[in-house]
């Protein structure tokens, strides 16, 4: 009896099996990573107490009262108040919105750019190939923060409003940071055009365009995945850098970084560490937490990886 049974386990386990994608596969494996989960559990709650908490907040952004200004954390102000007497944590979490948001745009600008160029020097090489990683050459000699401090620079020479800085912000930090994707995802592409299915496309005689977008670029996904997560922490600290020396995000739009450059003096650095401490945290835990979830995908995706 147990001989006739033990064959029905055995396909059970096969169909079992087969009906796992590798999709979600990659998501059990991520699960299980711990470091990742809580990494996800802490952007998860940075999101909705920037996106959600201003909502139930009793304060406005342009409360302005004198009489308040520097008060420590009380019951009315849960993290105190700047010396404009405006309550932080109103700040803390608008700040968070400007910040995660140039974050993610100026990745998809990133990803973008870095996908496409990347792509396309793969796939047709020689001529093409050079000319596109050159010029990532010619951006990857260049140094990044330079570069920001003087773009920074021309837009407040140039007096650009605040409310439209953040895009050119977006932009800027996107524009420059597109050579490490374009890199992984050529190396991506040698490989896979040498593949049987590529063959297929060629005896189909289907154009580039499709070849490109429909076939290649969709199998590079898991290391796009990978380099857009880590870069969403590099463009926050990029943003944060800037708005600290007082050519990013300009006040009275708040970022985490021009809340930090407030405690500009001993002062305020020693005796009100309220005022710049906040914004720190939210930075680190920001960046850990989106390289904790950048560390967990590209384990999560790699099917070289050990279980």
């Amino acid at each position: 009896m147990s001989a006739d049974v033990m064959p029905i386990t055995e396909n059970k386990n096969t169909k079992a099996k087969a009906v796992d994608t590798p999709w979600k596969t990659a998501m059990r494996r991520f699960t299980r990573n711990k470091l990742a989960v809580i990494g996800f559990i802490m952007i998860v709650f940075m999101f909705i107490l920037c996106f959600i908490g201003p909502l139930f907040s009793p304060h406005n952004l342009f409360d302005y009262s004198l009489k308040n200004k520097n008060l420590a954390p009380n019951g009315t102000y849960w993290l105190g108040t700047d010396k404009l007497g405006r309550d932080i944590l109103l700040r803390m979490m608008l700040a968070g919105r400007i910040s995660l948001l140039v974050g993610l745009v100026a990745t998809c600008i990133t990803v973008m750019i870095g996908a496409t160029l990347g792509a396309v020097a793969g796939f047709y090489g020689k001529l093409v190939d050079n000319l596109i990683m050159r010029v990532a050459d010619i951006f990857m000699a260049l140094p990044s923060l330079p570069i920001l401090i003087i773009l920074g620079a021309v837009l407040s020479d140039l007096k650009v409003h605040p409310s439209s800085r953040i895009y050119y912000l977006m932009v800027i930090i996107g524009v420059l940071n597109w050579t490490t994707l374009a890199r992984l995802v050529r190396g991506q592409i040698l490989t896979l055009r040498e593949q049987e299915f590529m063959q297929a496309t060629e005896a189909l005689g289907l154009k580039d365009k499709r070849k490109i977008f429909k076939h290649l670029l969709p199998n590079t996904i898991p290391v796009i995945i990978v380099a857009a997560t880590l870069s969403v922490a590099g463009a926050i600290l990029s943003e944060s850098a800037l708005s600290f020396l007082g050519i990013g995000v300009v006040p009275p739009t708040p970022s985490w970084g021009n809340m930090i450059s407030a405690a500009n003096n001993l002062i305020d650095f020693r005796k009100r560490p309220w005022l710049w401490i906040p914004p720190g945290m939210c930075i680190l835990i920001t960046s850990v937490a989106i390289n904790l979830i950048g560390d967990g995908l590209r384990d999560a995706l790699d099917p070289k990886t050990k279980k």
